[in-house]
Order: C-alpha cells, then sequence, then structure tokens
C-alpha cells in the first residue's frame, strides 16, 4: 500500500507543478538492447496527445530497474532483441513498483521472449504469463481490436499474441509478443512500414496507454 500512496504522491506532483506527465523506457542490464527503436515512444506519444487528449511530455525518460525513480511513471516501457538479466534487488523494485499501482509494457523486438519470460519469474514467481482474451477492455479503449493485437510486422508466421500478469484481479504487465508494436510507431521511414499498419500500432499503442491511465490503482 505504501508503494501506491508513493506512486500516486509523484502523479499528483507532477501535475501540480505545472509539468507534463511523463512515460518512460526501461533501461536494463544482460547486454540487450533496452534503448531500440529510438523514435517510437516519441511517436506514441505524439499520437496519444492529439487522439486522447493527453498532455504527455514529448520525449520519454530513460528508467533503470532499480531505480527509485521508476515509481515517477504510470507507464514504462520495455523492448529489446536480446538477454534480459534482472537483479534480485531490480526485480524487488519493480515488483514493488507494480505492485504500487505502476504497469510495465513489454514489446519483444524479436528475440527477447526466452529471457523477458525467466526474468519475469524473478519478479512474480507466483504468476505465469497469460493470453489476454480478446474481449478485455485494453483492447478496447478508443480503437476497437476484436481479434486482439495486429501483426505489423513479419517474423516466424506466428500470429501476434498478448500476454499478461495479473496481481490480485489487475493487469500489471503487458506482454506484446510477434507483434513488433514499437517498429510500427517508429518513422515509417526506418522499416518501410506501410501507413495502415503504422496506424494500427499507434492505435493499440494509445489503447495501452489508456488502459494503463484508467486502471492504475
Amino acid at each position: 500500500m505504501k508503494y501506491l500512496f508513493f506512486l500516486f504522491l509523484s502523479v499528483c506532483f507532477t501535475v501540480t507543478n505545472g509539468q507534463n506527465l511523463k512515460i518512460a523506457k526501461l533501461k536494463y542490464n544482460g547486454g540487450g538492447d533496452w534503448y531500440a527503436n529510438k523514435t517510437a515512444l516519441p511517436n506514441l506519444i505524439s499520437f496519444c496527445n492529439h487522439e486522447l487528449g493527453t498532455t504527455l511530455a514529448p520525449e520519454e525518460d530513460i528508467v533503470e530497474v532499480g531505480s527509485k525513480d521508476l515509481y515517477l511513471y504510470p507507464y514504462v516501457y520495455m523492448t529489446g532483441h536480446g538477454n534480459v538479466m534482472f537483479s534480485d534487488s531490480e526485480a524487488t523494485n519493480l515488483r514493488n513498483y507494480l505492485i504500487g499501482g505502476g504497469f510495465l509494457h513489454i514489446d519483444d523486438n524479436y528475440g527477447l521472449d526466452k529471457y523477458i519470460r525467466l526474468e519475469l519469474k524473478k519478479v512474480f514467481p507466483e504468476l505465469e504469463l497469460k493470453e489476454i482474451p480478446f474481449d478485455h477492455p485494453i483492447y478496447h479503449q478508443k480503437f476497437n481490436f476484436p481479434k486482439g493485437l495486429p501483426k505489423i510486422h513479419e517474423h516466424d508466421g506466428k500470429p501476434a499474441q498478448g500476454f499478461g500478469l495479473i496481481y490480485e484481479g489487475r493487469l500489471v504487465v503487458f506482454y506484446s509478443y510477434e507483434c513488433d508494436l514499437g517498429n510500427g510507431w517508429e518513422d515509417r521511414r526506418i522499416h518501410s512500414t506501410p501507413a495502415e499498419k503504422h496506424e494500427q500500432a499507434l492505435q493499440m499503442g494509445a489503447n495501452i496507454i489508456a488502459y494503463c491511465f484508467t486502471n492504475a490503482f
């Protein structure tokens, strides 16, 4: 409960001091490229500010897994292609952040899956990643996705899937797999993403942001 209180205070402090609310990208150890998709979050932020009426700061912050600053952000984004490693103290910090009202969106950029599943067991050893059903509210915010996550980029011929960790009835981690939302958010010139796929990716990202902001506590 105390962590929820700290998170609530940090959000209130940001708003009442005339600063735009910020979201963050998660910096982690292990050698994976946590810094991937540099234009993704600024583009998503701009889309959300226009389509949802949010007033998010135009650039994301960077926050480390073990930092106390994690509690400043209602939404934290994690991506990469490779290895991830959480220390025991980092796993505890992340767990407390999520229990306290935070939200983590993990976006597999192709190659993250086998590592992040192991590390999530350090954070919530008692929980299992479960596929999120298509009727879940995260797929039906401003934009409707009746078949779940859109498939943005093709890799292994697998369908896009949304997984989650649910703690005491609340979705605290959303994991977009075989989807590449972040690539879809990036400037279209970077991945030659078709306009329709780019729009779908941004719309689904806006849904995640909207869900996070309305289901934080």
